[in-house]
C-alpha cells in the first residue's frame, strides 16, 4: 500500500508536464485568432505577457469583400499585437493589442473561458465598449506530430 501513493504521484506529474498550459500560466500558449487569420504566441515578457504572431494562417479581412485591407503593410509574422499584459484579477489580464487592418492600439482585457479558449476583449475608453473576441488554443508544434 505504500508504493501506491508513489506510483499515483509519478502518474499525476507525468500527466501534468503533458498537459497544455492551464490556466495557473495564465494566458500563456498559442491561440489561433477568431477569424483564423494568425497564431499567437503568448509568453512571459518581464513582469507582464506579450503576443507575437508566430503563424499567418490566411489573409481574410474583418471588413470589406474579403481581400486583405490593412492600413499596416508590414508583414504579420512576428509583429508584437499584444502587450503590457498584466493581471487584474483573478484570471483577467489587462494591457493592449494592436490591430493591423486600421494601424490603431486598443486597450485590451483577456480571459480564460476554459483551458482552451481565450476571450479577447478591445475597447475605446471603457470596456464595454468594446467588442469579444474569442481565440482558440492550438497545439504547440512539438505537439502537433
Amino acid at each position: 500500500m505504500r508504493t501506491f501513493p508513489v506510483i499515483a504521484a509519478a502518474v499525476a506529474v507525468a500527466w501534468l508536464s503533458a498537459a497544455p498550459a492551464q490556466a495557473g500560466d495564465g494566458p500563456v500558449g498559442r491561440w489561433r485568432t477568431d477569424n483564423g487569420n494568425l497564431e499567437v504566441e503568448i509568453v512571459p515578457c518581464g513582469a507582464a505577457f506579450c503576443g507575437t504572431v508566430v503563424k499567418v494562417l490566411a489573409n481574410r479581412s474583418m471588413s470589406g469583400n474579403g481581400a486583405m485591407v490593412a492600413a499596416d503593410t508590414r508583414s504579420p509574422l512576428g509583429m508584437t499585437i499584444l502587450k503590457d499584459l498584466v493581471s487584474s484579477s483573478a484570471g483577467e489580464w489587462q494591457g493592449e493589442i494592436y490591430n493591423r487592418e486600421n494601424a490603431k492600439t486598443y486597450s485590451c482585457r483577456l480571459s480564460l473561458d476554459g483551458p482552451d479558449q481565450l476571450v479577447v476583449r478591445p475597447y475605446v475608453g471603457l470596456p464595454m465598449f468594446g467588442k469579444t473576441l474569442v481565440w482558440a488554443r492550438v497545439a504547440a508544434p512539438a505537439e502537433r506530430n
